[in-house]
């Protein structure tokens, strides 16, 4: 068998940044086990597996070990590569996952993802994200992902990554936070991969602006906000809340196409 597939940096307007993501067409999914070992060759965060559903698509996303509930940089890249490679123009790419109806417009280049919003608790800190970091944060919520606010930018910034006892978490992943010192910026992130899930550090998590949108919009009594994920590669997004949702908008740009044989 013979796939066409896609690598898209998503929340990138060049080569060299953003988080890559892979992006294949079916007719209809394969068995769960051969999506996983095409995602765990090529090696990305995420693998998107899509099928067309009347003017819908049903949306798939797996890791390199696991199928994932909600992606938002894969999702993005689907609909780019709808947008601009299949050249498919619509008002709204809108994809049935395993999080409910995600819709996806184009504005000018940007890609503007509705995802549900996050309600996440207010938590102890795990152990072991104490030892990855070492310092006592300034507030610990948690909700599919640790988030975890602390004072200083630059630390997360310059933090080497303990990558070994992030993975010791039975949860997701580690969001680490902070208000930003850049101008046009409001707040940076970093992402950290939990216990089997077989990312070590994801460049831009879309998804995990669920949960930081809603944090900073209302620590910072503001709607919309910039926001930049601060890993090696980076990335810029947009983010606003919508009554109980989110929007997070990127930029993407393809960087190969290729066949794909199973």
């Amino acid at each position: 068998m013979k796939l066409e597939m896609y690598q898209v940096n998503a929340f990138a307007s060049r080569y060299d940044e953003g988080n890559p993501a892979g992006v294949i067409e079916l007719s209809e999914f394969l068995d769960d086990d051969v999506m996983i070992s095409i995602a765990k060759e090529n090696g990305y965060a995420e693998t998107a597996f899509y099928t067309v559903n009347g003017p819908d698509y049903n949306l798939r996303w797996f890791t390199p070990l696991q199928e994932v509930a909600l992606c938002g940089h894969a999702t993005l890249a689907t609909a780019y590569i709808i947008a601009q490679e299949k050249r498919i123009k619509k008002d709204s790419y809108r994809f049935h996952t395993l999080s409910g109806l995600i819709e996806v417009t184009e504005n000018d280049g940007w890609f503007i993802l509705d995802m549900p919003a996050s309600k996440p608790t207010v938590s102890s800190l795990p152990q072991c994200i104490h030892d990855a970091i070492g310092i006592t944060p300034l507030e610990v919520y948690f909700d599919n992902d640790y988030l975890v606010v602390l004072e200083d930018a630059d630390f997360i910034k310059n933090l080497i990554p303990d990558f070994n006892s992030f993975q010791l978490l039975p949860a997701r992943g580690t969001i680490l936070t902070a208000k930003s010192k850049e101008p046009g910026i409001d707040f940076v992130s970093r992402w950290f991969g939990g216990k089997g899930v077989g990312i070590d550090e994801d460049p831009v998590t879309g998804s995990a602006h669920c949960l930081l949108t809603p944090y900073w919009a209302n620590a910072l009594s503001k709607n919309n906000l910039t926001a930049r994920q601060v890993s090696p590669r980076g990335g810029d997004l947009l983010c606003a809340m919508s009554g109980s949702r989110v929007k997070v908008s990127g930029k993407a740009c393809i960087y190969l196409k290729g066949e794909v044989y199973i």
